[in-house]
């Protein structure tokens, strides 16, 4: 199978890349595109569309192609894959619900392929990322593979969506189903965070809003703990500042633990609202802010999985939490660039508002703050 990766920052500029990239006989039947709220993804859909190529298309909060970090861009990826490995299947909540939606992509991979792979990604779903997960196991069954991510819109928080050729929703889930009997797909969705503290626990929370830590008020409690000075009427502030640098770790016996960001904080309750489901009695620990070592483990972790499980790759996925962008800084593209290094194969990715994937010791589940790795290889 073969890839090709392109960029532009106008429907024009990649007008000109797709012929650029097909002139020489390559003959793509697949494109991975993600770009930023602000271009026309109708647009570019309609270009590849009149080439026959099927569409997996998210907005983002920041794109990447190979090393390079984007900004408002569009990346795609091009792939020549066989029509008959592959299924797209686009679904939008409203008369039915994002859980029964899930549910319909794991039954339609079921009947499709003996042996599928779902790479996912959902519009403005944030609170239902574990339904996703339910509903695709509940379709399919537990043994099910599952990578994705969230669409972003570049940090607005109105509503970034899911395309593909000619449908588009911001409240879509869209579902890139995969003959795993066909292409060999291996992942692993890692963070690198490193807890601080001692363990508290969630003492009242309701699907991802936390109430109470240790009895005390979760907002009041993350300030003081952390010696923030946070303006409560700024939203965007609570996300920097909590979300970014100190998302939760819910604890869990003997498989890593699972990051959730705060999202917002509510200045009348205390409480906050995280980007993900934080049950009562969940026992949690903060994070430090993330330096090289982070990065390292993230690397360490592929490097396992190239090791023990996919040794080559024809292309690369890649999910990764726009809290860690702003986290990271300029220590992202160090990340990305030695992602790209382990397996040497083309890469497209987006800074996304919440990853599905399988962590070291996990199973497959819905992540924040998270970088999800994906690897693709024909059989």
């Amino acid at each position: 199978m073969i890839s090709k990766t392109i960029k532009g920052n106008s429907t024009e500029a990649i007008s000109k890349e797709i012929e650029k990239a097909t002139s020489n006989g390559f003959k793509p039947t697949l494109a991975i595109v993600f770009l930023s709220i602000k271009q026309d993804w109708k647009a570019i859909s309609d270009v590849l569309n009149k080439k026959d190529i099927a569409v997996f298309g998210a907005t983002t909060s920041g794109e990447f192609i190979d090393g390079d970090i984007e900004e408002g861009s569009i990346v795609i990826m091009l792939l020549d894959m066989n029509p008959n490995y592959f299924k797209l299947v686009f679904l939008e909540t409203g008369e039915h619900t994002t859980i029964e939606n899930a549910k319909q992509i794991g039954i339609a991979g079921k009947n499709t392929f003996n042996n599928p792979a779902f790479i996912i990604a959902s519009g403005w779903l944030h609170l239902d990322g574990e339904k996703i997960i339910e509903g695709i196991i509940e379709g399919f069954g537990k043994e099910v593979t599952v990578f994705g991510g969230m669409a972003g819109d570049d940090l607005a928080m109105q509503g970034p969506l899911v395309f593909t050729n000619k449908n588009s929703a911001v409240n879509g889930l869209l579902a890139l189903i995969i003959d795993e009997d066909k292409i060999e797909i291996n992942g692993i969705a890692t963070c690198g965070w490193k807890p601080i503290g001692t363990t508290k626990t969630v003492t009242k929370s309701e699907g991802n809003i936390v109430y109470t830590i240790d009895d005390k008020p979760a907002l009041d409690m993350v300030m003081k703990y952390l010696g923030l000075d946070i303006d409560l009427d700024s939203g965007n502030d609570v996300l920097t500042n909590i979300g970014a640098y100190y998302p939760l770790q819910l604890e869990r016996e003997n498989v890593t633990p699972v990051m959730r960001t705060a999202m917002w904080g509510n200045k009348e309750d205390r409480s906050l609202i995280c980007a993900g489901t934080v049950p009562q009695g969940s026992k949690v620990r903060f994070s430090l802010p993330p330096d090289f070592d982070a990065i390292e483990q993230v690397i360490d972790e592929c490097k396992e999985v190239k090791k023990e499980r996919q040794q080559e790759a024809d292309a690369l996925i890649m999910f990764s939490c726009i809290s860690r962008h702003l986290s990271f800084g300029i220590l992202m593209t160090e990340e990305i660039e030695q992602v790209k290094q382990v397996w040497d194969a083309p890469m497209v990715g987006f800074f996304s508002y919440g990853e599905f994937g399988k962590s070291k010791t996990g199973k497959h589940e819905f992540h924040n703050n998270t970088c999800c790795v994906v690897a693709l290889k024909e059989k």
